[in-house]
């Protein structure tokens, strides 16, 4: 698994069951509410510190995650994908990298197409089975609870990086 996380060049991540604990909330207004994990946030600025560039593509559209992303400077922001392949090829065009070079964290059948295709895919524990079975790696942690940052802490680990993002902490 850290041969595979050594030649991430871009980590792309599902939102809903990755970035969140998957449960959708609404007010009585009809607002969206999402939970964001700040360990989760913290991993991601670390990550693309390091070099290795983040995108986001989720079946789902909200304007919380624009504030999100925003919020951590990511840049390459796919929302409203139905067909995750297309637009992991159009992230391909949009970047200039190729399948090799990426990794993809995602909790449900959705996310298998992608999956399939990059030599890092990432899981989380509550994943249907079928998508633990086509994981190079289950997180320890559930989504939206530290499985993000714990795939950004791998990562690093794996690139070498890890102690240098460390390093400001351990003075």
């Amino acid at each position: 698994m850290l041969e595979q996380a050594k030649k991430v060049r871009v980590m792309i991540f599902d939102v809903d069951g990755v970035m969140t604990d998957g449960r959708l909330y609404y007010t009585d207004a009809g607002e969206e509410l999402k939970a964001f994990h700040s360990l989760d946030g913290h991993g991601l600025r670390m990550l693309q510190q390091s070099g290795v560039q983040l995108a986001i593509i989720t079946g789902r559209t909200s304007s919380l995650l624009t504030h999100r992303t925003q919020n951590l400077g990511i840049d390459l922001v796919y929302q409203g994908a139905h067909d995750k392949l297309a637009t992991f090829e159009q992230l391909l065009l949009d970047t200039g990298v190729t399948a090799e070079e990426c990794g993809y964290m995602g909790d449900d059948v959705i996310d298998l197409p992608i999956m399939r295709r990059v030599p890092f895919a990432v899981a989380v524990p509550n994943s249907p089975t079928i998508v633990r079975q086509h994981a190079h790696y289950i997180t320890g942690s559930q989504g939206g609870l530290g499985a993000v940052r714990e795939v950004c802490d791998l990562i690093m680990q794996s690139q070498n990086t890890y102690d240098a993002a460390m390093a400001p902490y351990l003075r």
